[in-house]
């Protein structure tokens, strides 16, 4: 199973889209709350908003309700990754990269966080 990451979803949903598809199957996607959030906040318009909503809670959803251990999770990472000169600039990735590592999920990303957060954790992660 894989979590897209919310840089991904950005190029999927724009006008001349990237093809998910043609990276891996849909059977294979899961997503979670902050993907979610990020994602649906991004859209100015009415009618591209309802169609990304619709498609992006369509999705298997991981830890959902999102519990204070998860948070605590990522607290550990963005601590890890500086601890080890690595500089994370989102708490959301890290909240992201907690969801993904506690059920052994692949990321992929359009983002240097979860390759910085790779290196101080066992998460599997894919920049494409």
């Amino acid at each position: 199973m894989t979590l897209v990451d919310t840089s991904v979803w950005i190029e999927v949903f724009r006008r001349d889209g990237l093809d998910l598809e043609s990276i891996l199957s849909l059977d294979d996607v899961v997503t979670c709350l902050p993907v979610v959030q990020e994602v649906l906040q991004g859209f100015r318009e009415q009618r591209p908003y309802r169609t990304a909503r619709d498609a992006m809670l369509a999705l298997p959803t991981v830890e959902s309700p999102i519990t204070c251990a998860v948070f605590l999770e990522a607290v550990e990472l963005h601590r890890n990754a500086r601890r080890q000169g690595y500089t994370v600039r989102s708490s959301v990735d890290c909240l992201i990269a907690a969801c993904a590592l506690r059920h052994d999920l692949e990321i992929i990303h359009r983002d240097r966080d979860f390759t910085h957060l790779a290196r101080v954790s066992h998460l599997h992660q894919t920049m494409i």
